[in-house]
């Protein structure tokens, strides 16, 4: 049997990158694996559950949700029943996804607000992995959830600036804006480190901006762009 997968496949650097920082800014422990499992199945059981809302094909929508929702609810109860305090992140979650579920009705899947919902949806899951390991959201895990959202908006605004929106003037100013703005307050703040981590967004936003590249080629260069931003805060919250 085929699986039926997101075909947004930029948001495989979301699921991850923000979970794995949050832990690494607690303490790892064993039951962040049922956890990353149960997340990465509850997010593939979004993906059929977000398209019933658009009342097609409902049987095999229902299908797929039921297929990924029920092993990913039962990975949960491990790392609930580890920090019963967890829940209150998935409740969090909620006005997001609901959020996502009106502008798929809607058939606005790529509405800028629906992209920003699902951008903080993920960046809670990193305050949750952190929250798993010590009992408690560390400074530098909340960090982490505020440069997620910042380097996530910023890859939604390039992307638009490559793809769907490239010939928009307006975009183009705000994405280049956006980046700078990003490395210059940072620096402001006084954590170099983590400005660096964005100066390879800034350059990228700006030299590839007008180049004719697929949409598989700007997502090959998103995810080294990724790796390089998951590795530079990594190193951010070590020597912290």
């Amino acid at each position: 049997m085929k699986l039926f997968l997101p075909k947004q496949h930029g948001a495989w650097a979301m699921l991850i990158i923000p979970f794995w920082l949050g832990a690494v800014a607690s303490t790892i422990i064993w039951q962040h694996i049922p956890f990353f499992l149960g997340w990465l199945l509850l997010y593939l059981a979004t993906y059929p559950m977000l398209l019933l809302f658009k009342k097609k094909k409902i049987p095999f929508y229902t299908k797929w949700t039921l297929i990924y929702l029920l092993p990913a609810l039962i990975l949960l109860l491990i790392p609930l029943w580890t920090r019963p305090g967890i829940a209150y992140f998935g409740f969090a979650m909620v006005p997001f996804f609901l959020l996502n579920s009106y502008f798929s009705s809607r058939n606005r899947d790529r509405a800028l607000l629906n992209d920003m919902s699902a951008v903080v949806v993920f960046s809670i899951a990193g305050l949750a992995s952190s929250f798993l390991g010590g009992g408690e959201v560390s400074k530098q895990a909340w960090m982490v959830f505020i440069t997620s959202i910042i380097f996530f908006m910023g890859s939604t605004f390039y992307v638009k600036t490559m793809i769907r929106e490239k010939k928009s003037t307006t975009y183009k100013w705000v994405s280049w804006g956006y980046h700078l703005a990003a490395v210059c307050s940072f620096l402001f703040a006084g954590e170099w480190l983590i400005a660096f981590a964005f100066l390879p967004s800034l350059g990228r936003a700006i030299y590839f901006y007008g180049k004719n590249y697929s949409v598989k080629k700007v997502g090959i260069l998103e995810i080294v762009n990724a790796v390089l931003f998951f590795i530079i805060i990594f190193f951010w919250i070590v020597q912290k």
